[in-house]
């Protein structure tokens, strides 16, 4: 099971309505990331605007490759572009670079 911890960064004057779009995670949106292998995902948003995202999967460019596949998840990007800084894959999912892990507790 590959981990995956990653960074984005939300614009500052979109904080508050970024952290409201993820109240409510579209159920066709969270059935096709479950699809996909993304399991525990989570997100976690500083108040500067840090995100900081996690997930673990058997296969992180598989489970990337997966979602491209899906009209849901066009539909998700587009509505999320905005809040972001600077994306360089020109959309949230296709600019996540993984960290390096460089300790684990087992």
């Amino acid at each position: 099971m590959q981990r995956v911890c990653f960074t984005l960064q939300v614009k500052p004057d979109r904080i508050d309505a970024y952290r409201e779009s993820h109240k409510a995670v579209w159920p066709e949106m969270r059935a096709a990331l479950s699809r996909h292998g993304w399991t525990n995902y989570s997100i976690f948003l500083r108040d500067d605007g840090l995100l900081i995202g996690y997930l673990e999967t058997p296969d992180f460019k598989k489970a990337v490759a997966g979602m491209q596949g899906e009209e849901v998840n066009a539909r998700w990007q587009k509505s999320m572009v905005d809040y972001f800084v600077a994306l360089p894959g020109g959309r949230a999912d296709t600019s996540i670079v993984p960290l390096e892990e460089v300790f684990r507790l087992d």
